[in-house]
C-alpha cells in the first residue's frame, strides 16, 4: 500500500470513535503542552536573569557589614555596622580591583510641589557609577568637591523624574528629600530591574558625606566614617574570585580578626546571587519537563491500551485484508501510522495549547515568555515517537493474525 493510502485510512478509522479518540489524545496533548509552556516560561526567566546579571555587572563583588546576635539567634546581615570609608579605600588599593565605593542608603519621602514619591536614597561616591558603568541621560554627575563639600546635589534614576517632574526637565530644579531641598544635576540612564524584580531606576543618589550629616546618618545613627556596604568591580569576570578572596584577607586583617574568629563582614558576588535564580528556574524546569514525560508515557500506554482494542474490534477487516492480499507489513504499517498520527495531531494541539497557556500565565503573573520553536518542533517529534514506540505492539500483534483465524473468530 502506499503511505498516502495508509494514511488516509488511519484518519478514518480514527474518525469511526471521535469520543475514545479525542480522550485517548489528550494525555499526549497535556505532555506537549507542558513541554511547551514549560520551555517558553523557563527561556524567557534564562533572558531576564542574564539581562539582570549584564545590567546589574558580571564583575561586581559587594561586601555587607555583619550580623549581631540577640539572645544568641543570629539577626540580619547587616545590622552590625562593622565597615568604614577606609575599607573602601583599602579594597580599592588591591591589586585586583580596578575601583570601589562605600554607600549608604535608606528609604525616604521624596517632593516636588504636589507630586511625592517615596523611594531609596543612596549615599555614595563617584566610583559608584564608574564600578555600575552607570551615565547620565542628561544632566552630570556630582563632583568629587560636592562630595567633599556635603553640597544638597542629587542624581535621579528615571523613575523619580517620572514621578516628580512628569513631562518637565528635571535638570536644575530643586526637589526635597524628606525635609532638606536638593538640586538636581543628572538624571541617570535606564537600568531596569534587578535580581528580585525591584527596579534600579527607582533611586536617588546624593554625596555620601550629605547622606550621613542631613539624611541616613541621623536616622540610622552611622557615624562620619561608617558605610552601609561596599561596592567594587574588578577587570573581568575571571578575576572575581581572587578579588573576593583578596578583600576578605585585608578586611580581616583590618579589623584584627585573628584565628577562628568569623567574619563580620560578608563579601558576596552579585552575579553569584543572580545565578542561584537561575539555578531555582532551572530546578523548576526539570521538574516540569519529569512531568511532562510522564504524561507522554501515561498517554503511550493508553494509546496502546487502545489500539489493542481497536485490534481486537478490527478482527474482522484484519482478516479480510490479509485474505485479500494483504501483507503483514501492510498491516503492520497501517496500525503503526493510525497511533503517529493520534499522537502527531496531539502534538500539535497540545504545541499550540502550551503557547496560549504560556502567554496568559506569563501575562498574568508579569513573567517573561520566550516562545521557541525549535522546542515545539521537539516536543511534537517526541509525541510522534511514542505514538510510534507504544503503536508498535498493537500493529505487530494485528499483523500476525491468520486469515482464517481471524474471520473465523469475528
Amino acid at each position: 500500500m502506499r503511505s498516502v493510502d495508509v494514511l488516509l485510512g488511519g484518519l478514518s478509522a480514527l474518525s469511526r470513535s471521535p469520543m475514545r479518540t479525542g480522550l485517548t489524545m489528550l494525555g499526549i496533548a497535556i505532555g506537549v503542552s507542558a513541554m511547551v509552556s514549560m520551555a517558553a516560561i523557563s527561556a524567557g526567566a534564562q533572558a531576564r536573569i542574564g539581562a539582570e546579571i549584564a545590567a546589574f555587572g558580571a564583575n561586581i563583588l559587594m561586601v555587607n557589614p555583619g550580623a549581631i546576635k540577640k539572645g544568641g539567634v543570629q539577626q540580619a546581615i547587616g545590622t552590625k555596622q562593622t565597615l568604614t570609608d577606609e575599607d573602601a579605600d583599602a579594597i580599592a588599593s588591591l591589586p585586583n580591583i580596578l575601583a570601589a565605593a562605600p554607600s549608604v542608603s535608606g528609604g525616604a519621602q521624596v517632593v516636588n510641589g504636589n507630586s511625592n514619591w517615596a523611594t531609596t536614597v543612596n549615599g555614595t561616591t563617584l566610583s559608584h557609577f564608574a564600578v555600575r558603568l552607570w551615565e547620565v541621560s542628561s544632566g552630570r554627575l556630582f563632583t568629587r568637591e560636592e562630595e567633599e563639600g556635603a553640597a544638597k546635589v542629587a542624581v535621579i534614576g528615571k523613575i523619580v523624574a517620572e514621578k516628580l517632574f512628569q513631562e518637565e526637565s528635571p535638570i536644575g530644579k530643586i526637589f526635597r528629600i524628606n525635609d532638606t531641598p536638593f538640586k538636581v544635576v543628572g538624571v541617570l540612564k535606564e537600568k531596569g530591574s534587578a535580581g528580585g524584580g525591584q527596579s534600579q531606576d527607582d533611586v536617588v543618589f546624593v554625596p555620601i558625606l550629605t547622606a550621613k550629616i542631613r539624611l541616613i546618618g541621623t536616622s540610622n545613627m552611622i557615624s562620619r566614617s561608617q558605610v552601609g556596604y561596599i561596592i567594587a568591580k574588578t577587570s573581568s569576570a575571571d578575576l572575581l574570585h581572587s578579588a573576593m578572596l583578596e578583600t576578605e584577607d585585608v578586611l580581616r586583617l583590618r579589623h584584627k580578626m585573628d584565628g577562628q574568629r568569623e567574619n563580620d563582614f560578608l563579601v558576596s558576588n552579585a552575579a553569584a546571587m543572580l545565578a542561584a535564580q537561575q539555578s531555582s528556574t532551572e530546578t523548576v524546569s526539570r521538574l516540569l519537563a519529569t512531568l511532562a514525560a510522564i504524561c507522554l508515557i501515561t498517554g503511550g500506554i493508553n494509546i496502546m491500551n487502545v489500539m489493542f482494542m481497536t485490534v481486537t474490534e478490527r478482527t474482522r477487516e484484519i482478516g479480510l485484508r490479509l485474505a485479500l492480499g494483504a501483507t503483514e507489513r501492510d498491516i503492520r504499517n497501517q496500525f503503526i501510522m493510525e497511533a503517529t498520527v493520534l499522537c502527531t495531531i496531539s502534538g500539535l494541539l497540545g504545541a499550540l495549547a502550551g503557547s496560549i497557556a504560556a502567554m496568559l500565565v506569563g501575562g498574568a503573573a508579569g513573567w517573561p515568555v520566550r516562545l521557541d520553536i525549535v522546542a515545539s518542533i521537539t516536543a511534537v517529534a517526541m509525541a510522534s515517537a511514542v505514538g510510534i514506540v507504544f503503536g508498535f505492539f498493537p500493529a505487530r500483534r494485528a499483523a500476525k493474525l491468520h486469515p482464517i483465524d481471524a474471520l473465523r473468530s469475528a
